[in-house]
Protein backbone atom coordinates (compact mmCIF):
# COMPACT_ATOMS: atom_id res chain seq x y z
CA UNK A 1 0.00 0.00 0.00
CA UNK A 2 1.43 3.50 -1.75
CA UNK A 3 0.15 5.76 1.66
CA UNK A 4 2.59 8.27 0.36
CA UNK A 5 0.51 8.33 -2.24
CA UNK A 6 -2.89 7.89 -0.60
CA UNK A 7 -2.13 11.09 1.80
CA UNK A 8 -1.81 12.85 -1.81
CA UNK A 9 -5.52 12.79 -1.96
CA UNK A 10 -6.11 14.51 1.91
CA UNK A 11 -5.28 18.00 1.02
CA UNK A 12 -5.93 18.32 4.98
CA UNK A 13 -2.66 16.66 5.92
CA UNK A 14 -0.59 19.63 4.46
CA UNK A 15 -1.17 20.99 7.37
CA UNK A 16 1.25 18.91 8.89
CA UNK A 17 -1.30 18.08 11.20
CA UNK A 18 -0.83 13.77 12.51
CA UNK A 19 -4.36 12.83 13.02
CA UNK A 20 -4.67 9.74 15.35
CA UNK A 21 -8.14 10.51 16.37
CA UNK A 22 -9.73 7.88 13.39
CA UNK A 23 -11.88 5.84 15.71
CA UNK A 24 -14.04 9.20 16.29
CA UNK A 25 -14.04 10.33 13.13
CA UNK A 26 -11.79 9.69 9.64
CA UNK A 27 -10.42 12.24 7.55
CA UNK A 28 -12.08 12.50 3.81
CA UNK A 29 -10.00 12.52 0.49
CA UNK A 30 -10.84 15.07 -2.01
CA UNK A 31 -12.75 12.27 -4.25
CA UNK A 32 -15.14 12.29 -1.74
CA UNK A 33 -15.25 16.08 -0.95
CA UNK A 34 -15.41 16.68 -4.92
CA UNK A 35 -18.57 14.48 -5.26
CA UNK A 36 -20.36 16.18 -2.14
CA UNK A 37 -19.55 19.44 -4.02
CA UNK A 38 -20.27 18.00 -7.32
CA UNK A 39 -24.40 17.31 -6.02
CA UNK A 40 -24.65 21.15 -5.09
CA UNK A 41 -23.10 22.29 -7.79
CA UNK A 42 -24.55 20.01 -10.54
CA UNK A 43 -28.01 19.22 -9.38
CA UNK A 44 -29.10 19.69 -6.30
CA UNK A 45 -32.52 18.37 -6.35
CA UNK A 46 -34.96 16.24 -4.19
CA UNK A 47 -34.90 12.39 -4.71
CA UNK A 48 -38.08 10.17 -5.19
CA UNK A 49 -39.95 13.16 -5.79
CA UNK A 50 -39.64 15.30 -9.16
CA UNK A 51 -39.10 13.77 -12.78
CA UNK A 52 -37.30 16.74 -14.01
CA UNK A 53 -33.10 16.21 -15.58
CA UNK A 54 -32.22 17.28 -11.75
CA UNK A 55 -34.15 14.81 -9.62
CA UNK A 56 -33.48 12.18 -12.05
CA UNK A 57 -29.77 12.57 -11.91
CA UNK A 58 -30.11 12.33 -7.85
CA UNK A 59 -32.08 9.48 -8.11
CA UNK A 60 -29.28 7.80 -9.94
CA UNK A 61 -27.11 8.93 -7.92
CA UNK A 62 -28.44 8.02 -4.50
CA UNK A 63 -29.60 4.30 -6.26
CA UNK A 64 -25.82 4.17 -7.30
CA UNK A 65 -24.31 4.63 -3.76
CA UNK A 66 -26.65 2.14 -2.54
CA UNK A 67 -25.38 -0.28 -4.63
CA UNK A 68 -22.16 0.00 -3.59
CA UNK A 69 -23.01 -0.07 -0.10
CA UNK A 70 -24.92 -3.29 -1.07
CA UNK A 71 -21.60 -4.90 -2.86
CA UNK A 72 -19.26 -3.50 0.08
CA UNK A 73 -21.36 -5.59 2.77
CA UNK A 74 -22.39 -8.53 0.83
CA UNK A 75 -26.08 -7.63 1.05
CA UNK A 76 -28.23 -9.92 -1.10
CA UNK A 77 -30.38 -6.61 -2.40
CA UNK A 78 -30.42 -3.04 -2.35
CA UNK A 79 -33.28 -3.32 -0.86
CA UNK A 80 -31.92 -4.02 2.39
CA UNK A 81 -29.55 -0.94 2.78
CA UNK A 82 -31.63 2.02 4.67
CA UNK A 83 -29.51 5.14 4.70
CA UNK A 84 -29.43 6.88 8.19
CA UNK A 85 -27.34 9.96 9.93
CA UNK A 86 -25.12 7.44 11.86
CA UNK A 87 -24.94 4.14 13.55
CA UNK A 88 -27.05 5.81 16.67
CA UNK A 89 -29.84 6.39 14.33
CA UNK A 90 -29.31 2.86 12.70
CA UNK A 91 -29.72 1.32 16.22
CA UNK A 92 -32.03 3.47 17.72
CA UNK A 93 -34.11 2.12 14.17
CA UNK A 94 -34.42 -0.78 15.00
CA UNK A 95 -34.79 -1.04 19.12
CA UNK A 96 -37.68 1.26 18.45
CA UNK A 97 -38.90 -1.56 15.90
CA UNK A 98 -38.03 -4.16 18.15
CA UNK A 99 -41.03 -6.52 18.78
CA UNK A 100 -39.32 -8.62 21.88
CA UNK A 101 -38.26 -7.80 25.40
CA UNK A 102 -34.49 -9.37 26.12
CA UNK A 103 -31.58 -8.13 25.01
CA UNK A 104 -28.47 -9.21 25.67
CA UNK A 105 -25.39 -7.07 25.20
CA UNK A 106 -21.43 -6.97 26.12
CA UNK A 107 -20.03 -5.39 28.96
CA UNK A 108 -17.65 -3.00 26.31
CA UNK A 109 -20.79 -1.10 24.49
CA UNK A 110 -20.36 2.39 23.26
CA UNK A 111 -23.88 4.14 24.49
CA UNK A 112 -25.43 4.05 21.31
CA UNK A 113 -25.31 0.97 21.94
CA UNK A 114 -26.34 0.76 25.43
CA UNK A 115 -29.13 3.33 26.36
CA UNK A 116 -31.66 2.28 22.92
CA UNK A 117 -31.73 -0.91 24.65
CA UNK A 118 -32.16 0.16 28.52
CA UNK A 119 -36.00 0.26 28.30
CA UNK A 120 -36.06 -3.77 27.61
CA UNK A 121 -35.27 -6.54 29.72
CA UNK A 122 -31.10 -6.10 29.33
CA UNK A 123 -28.51 -8.23 30.11
CA UNK A 124 -24.61 -7.71 30.42
CA UNK A 125 -22.14 -10.23 29.26
CA UNK A 126 -19.17 -9.76 31.17
CA UNK A 127 -15.75 -10.02 28.93
CA UNK A 128 -12.96 -12.26 30.51
CA UNK A 129 -10.04 -10.96 32.48
CA UNK A 130 -7.83 -10.41 29.61
CA UNK A 131 -11.09 -8.19 27.97
CA UNK A 132 -11.67 -11.23 25.36
CA UNK A 133 -15.11 -12.12 24.65
CA UNK A 134 -16.91 -14.90 26.67
CA UNK A 135 -17.93 -17.45 24.27
CA UNK A 136 -18.54 -20.28 27.22
CA UNK A 137 -20.66 -17.91 28.85
CA UNK A 138 -22.13 -16.41 26.47
CA UNK A 139 -22.89 -19.94 24.54
CA UNK A 140 -24.74 -20.91 28.46
CA UNK A 141 -26.97 -18.30 28.21
CA UNK A 142 -27.83 -16.76 24.75
CA UNK A 143 -31.38 -18.74 24.85
CA UNK A 144 -32.56 -16.72 27.68
CA UNK A 145 -32.76 -13.69 24.93
CA UNK A 146 -34.39 -12.99 21.90
CA UNK A 147 -32.08 -10.27 19.87
CA UNK A 148 -28.24 -9.78 20.47
CA UNK A 149 -26.93 -6.66 20.37
CA UNK A 150 -23.04 -6.60 20.33
CA UNK A 151 -20.11 -4.04 19.48
CA UNK A 152 -18.69 -6.38 16.50
CA UNK A 153 -14.81 -3.98 17.11
CA UNK A 154 -14.63 -1.86 20.35
CA UNK A 155 -13.65 1.44 20.32
CA UNK A 156 -11.84 1.36 23.68
CA UNK A 157 -9.47 -1.16 22.30
CA UNK A 158 -9.70 -2.57 18.80
CA UNK A 159 -10.34 -5.82 19.62
CA UNK A 160 -12.78 -7.58 17.16
CA UNK A 161 -15.54 -10.05 18.73
CA UNK A 162 -15.35 -13.67 17.00
CA UNK A 163 -18.30 -12.74 15.15
CA UNK A 164 -18.85 -16.32 13.17
CA UNK A 165 -19.16 -18.01 16.01
CA UNK A 166 -21.41 -15.43 18.06
CA UNK A 167 -23.66 -15.66 15.14
CA UNK A 168 -23.42 -19.38 14.72
CA UNK A 169 -24.27 -20.54 18.57
CA UNK A 170 -27.45 -17.49 18.04
CA UNK A 171 -29.08 -18.94 15.33
CA UNK A 172 -28.80 -22.41 16.64
CA UNK A 173 -30.59 -21.04 20.04
CA UNK A 174 -33.17 -19.14 17.50
CA UNK A 175 -31.87 -15.93 18.96
CA UNK A 176 -31.29 -13.01 16.08
CA UNK A 177 -27.95 -10.64 15.73
CA UNK A 178 -27.62 -7.00 15.56
CA UNK A 179 -24.29 -5.81 15.28
CA UNK A 180 -22.85 -2.60 15.65
CA UNK A 181 -20.28 -2.32 12.81
CA UNK A 182 -19.37 1.28 13.62
CA UNK A 183 -15.49 0.45 14.25
CA UNK A 184 -15.87 -2.96 12.26
CA UNK A 185 -16.84 -1.96 8.71
CA UNK A 186 -14.25 0.55 8.02
CA UNK A 187 -11.27 -1.84 8.66
CA UNK A 188 -12.49 -5.51 7.62
CA UNK A 189 -13.91 -6.98 4.81
CA UNK A 190 -17.62 -8.30 5.27
CA UNK A 191 -20.06 -10.28 3.51
CA UNK A 192 -23.25 -10.46 5.85
CA UNK A 193 -25.07 -12.88 3.36
CA UNK A 194 -22.11 -15.51 4.04
CA UNK A 195 -21.77 -14.52 7.73
CA UNK A 196 -25.79 -14.95 7.88
CA UNK A 197 -26.30 -11.70 9.91
CA UNK A 198 -30.10 -10.31 10.87
CA UNK A 199 -28.59 -6.57 11.38
CA UNK A 200 -25.80 -4.64 11.05
CA UNK A 201 -25.26 -0.52 11.68
CA UNK A 202 -22.40 1.35 10.64
CA UNK A 203 -21.49 5.46 10.04
CA UNK A 204 -19.94 6.84 7.10
CA UNK A 205 -17.81 9.37 8.92
CA UNK A 206 -15.91 6.49 10.42
CA UNK A 207 -14.74 5.71 6.74
CA UNK A 208 -13.93 8.59 4.98
CA UNK A 209 -17.44 9.12 4.31
CA UNK A 210 -19.19 12.39 5.23
CA UNK A 211 -20.63 13.63 8.08
CA UNK A 212 -24.73 12.74 8.95
CA UNK A 213 -24.20 9.47 6.76
CA UNK A 214 -25.13 5.95 8.06
CA UNK A 215 -26.12 2.82 7.40
CA UNK A 216 -29.02 0.06 8.41
CA UNK A 217 -28.97 -3.04 7.28
CA UNK A 218 -31.50 -5.61 7.76
CA UNK A 219 -32.84 -9.09 5.65
CA UNK A 220 -35.48 -8.67 3.51
CA UNK A 221 -37.65 -10.94 5.36
CA UNK A 222 -36.87 -8.81 8.79
CA UNK A 223 -37.49 -5.48 7.47
CA UNK A 224 -40.81 -6.52 6.28
CA UNK A 225 -41.74 -7.26 10.11
CA UNK A 226 -40.34 -4.14 11.12
CA UNK A 227 -42.43 -1.16 12.17
CA UNK A 228 -41.24 2.23 10.55
CA UNK A 229 -39.61 4.99 13.41
CA UNK A 230 -39.91 8.30 11.43
CA UNK A 231 -42.64 8.43 9.12
CA UNK A 232 -43.96 11.71 6.67
CA UNK A 233 -42.87 12.18 3.30
CA UNK A 234 -41.38 9.66 1.01
CA UNK A 235 -42.93 6.61 3.73
CA UNK A 236 -45.78 6.21 2.21
CA UNK A 237 -47.46 5.29 -0.51
CA UNK A 238 -50.58 7.20 -0.41
CA UNK A 239 -52.70 9.03 2.01
CA UNK A 240 -56.11 10.15 3.58
CA UNK A 241 -57.25 11.89 6.76
CA UNK A 242 -57.34 9.08 8.68
CA UNK A 243 -54.87 6.50 7.46
CA UNK A 244 -51.76 6.05 4.89
CA UNK A 245 -50.42 3.30 2.57
CA UNK A 246 -46.78 2.44 3.59
CA UNK A 247 -43.92 1.95 1.31
CA UNK A 248 -41.47 -0.49 0.68
CA UNK A 249 -38.54 -0.78 1.84
CA UNK A 250 -35.74 0.92 1.47
CA UNK A 251 -37.83 3.77 1.31
CA UNK A 252 -40.46 3.43 4.24
CA UNK A 253 -37.61 3.40 6.88
CA UNK A 254 -36.03 7.11 5.00
CA UNK A 255 -38.30 9.36 5.93
CA UNK A 256 -38.46 12.99 4.62
CA UNK A 257 -35.88 15.13 2.73
CA UNK A 258 -32.40 13.19 3.03
CA UNK A 259 -29.06 13.94 2.75
CA UNK A 260 -28.30 13.41 -0.18
CA UNK A 261 -25.34 15.20 -0.90
CA UNK A 262 -23.73 12.84 1.87
CA UNK A 263 -24.86 9.67 0.75
CA UNK A 264 -23.68 10.30 -2.47
CA UNK A 265 -20.38 11.07 -0.95
CA UNK A 266 -20.42 8.41 1.00
CA UNK A 267 -20.68 5.89 -2.50
CA UNK A 268 -17.12 7.79 -3.27
CA UNK A 269 -15.97 6.69 0.01
CA UNK A 270 -16.86 2.84 -0.07
CA UNK A 271 -15.04 3.11 -4.10
CA UNK A 272 -11.99 4.63 -2.94
CA UNK A 273 -12.26 2.23 0.40
CA UNK A 274 -12.59 -1.33 -2.24
CA UNK A 275 -10.08 0.60 -4.68
CA UNK A 276 -7.15 0.05 -2.16
CA UNK A 277 -8.94 -2.61 -0.32
CA UNK A 278 -9.40 -3.44 3.29
CA UNK A 279 -7.09 -6.49 4.09
CA UNK A 280 -4.38 -3.98 3.13
CA UNK A 281 -5.57 -1.59 5.35
CA UNK A 282 -6.32 -3.12 8.35
CA UNK A 283 -2.36 -5.01 8.18
CA UNK A 284 -0.88 -1.38 7.46
CA UNK A 285 -2.54 -0.43 10.89
CA UNK A 286 -1.52 -3.14 12.61
CA UNK A 287 2.00 -2.51 11.81
CA UNK A 288 1.24 1.04 12.41
CA UNK A 289 0.16 -0.16 16.16
CA UNK A 290 2.73 -2.05 16.46
CA UNK A 291 4.95 0.24 16.04
CA UNK A 292 4.16 2.47 19.10
CA UNK A 293 6.41 2.73 21.93
CA UNK A 294 4.41 1.18 24.88
CA UNK A 295 6.69 0.79 27.64
CA UNK A 296 6.00 2.72 30.69
CA UNK A 297 2.60 3.22 29.26
CA UNK A 298 -0.98 1.70 31.13
CA UNK A 299 -2.90 0.31 28.41
CA UNK A 300 -6.32 0.24 28.64
CA UNK A 301 -7.85 -2.89 27.46
CA UNK A 302 -6.67 -5.10 24.93
CA UNK A 303 -5.36 -2.79 22.07
CA UNK A 304 -5.45 -4.90 19.24
CA UNK A 305 -6.02 -3.56 15.38
CA UNK A 306 -5.49 0.37 14.81
CA UNK A 307 -6.12 1.61 18.15
CA UNK A 308 -3.82 1.85 21.26
CA UNK A 309 -5.19 3.30 24.66
CA UNK A 310 -3.34 4.20 27.68
CA UNK A 311 -2.57 6.21 30.23
CA UNK A 312 0.38 7.83 31.16
CA UNK A 313 1.38 7.31 34.93
CA UNK A 314 1.84 10.66 36.60
CA UNK A 315 -0.48 12.79 33.91
CA UNK A 316 -3.69 13.25 33.45
CA UNK A 317 -5.34 11.94 30.21
CA UNK A 318 -7.00 15.32 29.09
CA UNK A 319 -2.93 16.63 29.48
CA UNK A 320 -1.92 14.16 27.77
CA UNK A 321 -3.65 14.95 25.01
CA UNK A 322 -3.33 18.76 25.19
CA UNK A 323 0.13 18.59 25.12
CA UNK A 324 0.64 16.12 22.40
CA UNK A 325 -1.82 18.79 20.26
CA UNK A 326 0.03 21.71 21.06
CA UNK A 327 4.04 20.24 20.78
CA UNK A 328 3.63 17.72 17.95
CA UNK A 329 0.86 18.90 16.48
CA UNK A 330 -0.63 15.44 17.34
CA UNK A 331 -4.41 14.85 17.72
CA UNK A 332 -5.80 11.88 19.80
CA UNK A 333 -8.96 11.58 21.81
CA UNK A 334 -8.96 11.46 25.87
CA UNK A 335 -11.83 11.08 27.99
CA UNK A 336 -14.10 8.03 28.37
CA UNK A 337 -15.00 7.55 24.85
CA UNK A 338 -18.76 7.45 25.23
CA UNK A 339 -17.96 4.48 27.30
CA UNK A 340 -18.76 6.07 30.34
CA UNK A 341 -20.23 2.49 31.24
CA UNK A 342 -17.50 0.48 31.05
CA UNK A 343 -14.79 3.10 32.52
CA UNK A 344 -17.37 3.31 35.35
CA UNK A 345 -17.29 -0.22 36.12
CA UNK A 346 -13.78 -1.11 36.03
CA UNK A 347 -13.23 2.43 37.99
CA UNK A 348 -11.10 4.59 35.77
CA UNK A 349 -11.72 7.84 35.23
CA UNK A 350 -10.39 8.06 31.77
CA UNK A 351 -7.62 7.54 28.90
CA UNK A 352 -5.86 8.95 26.12
CA UNK A 353 -6.62 6.76 22.59
CA UNK A 354 -4.74 7.13 19.38
CA UNK A 355 -6.03 5.64 16.41
CA UNK A 356 -4.83 4.56 12.89
CA UNK A 357 -5.89 5.13 9.44
CA UNK A 358 -4.81 4.08 6.11
CA UNK A 359 -3.40 7.62 5.11
CA UNK A 360 -1.11 7.58 8.72
CA UNK A 361 2.67 6.70 8.44
CA UNK A 362 5.37 4.97 10.40
CA UNK A 363 6.63 8.45 10.19
CA UNK A 364 4.14 10.32 12.13
CA UNK A 365 4.70 7.08 14.60
CA UNK A 366 8.06 7.83 15.44
CA UNK A 367 6.85 11.59 16.36
CA UNK A 368 4.35 10.33 18.44
CA UNK A 369 7.26 7.94 20.02
CA UNK A 370 8.79 10.65 20.58
CA UNK A 371 6.83 13.12 21.97
CA UNK A 372 5.59 10.14 24.26
CA UNK A 373 8.75 9.51 25.83
CA UNK A 374 9.13 12.98 26.86
CA UNK A 375 5.44 12.62 28.14
CA UNK A 376 7.16 9.51 30.54
CA UNK A 377 9.21 11.69 32.16
CA UNK A 378 6.82 14.29 32.91
CA UNK A 379 5.23 11.59 35.36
Amino acid sequence: MNVEKIREDFPVLKKKAIYFDNACMTLRPKQVVDKVVEYYNEYPACAGRSIHSFGNKVNDEVNSARKLVKDFIGAKKESEIIFTKNTTESINLLANSFNGERVLLTDREHNSNLIPWQRFKQGILRSNLDFTFNLERFSEIVKNYELISFVATSNLDGYTLPIKEIIKIAHENNVKVHLDGAQFVPHNEINVKKLDLDYLSFSGHKMLGPTGTGVFYAKEELLKGMKQFIIGGETVINSTYNDFVMEKSPHKFEGGLQNYAGIIGLGAAVKYLSKIGLSEIKDHEIRLRRAVDVSGLKLIGKNSGGIVNFNVPGVNFHEVATILDTSDNIMIRSGQHCMHSWFNANNIEGSARASFYLYNSMDEIKVLNEALNKLKKLG
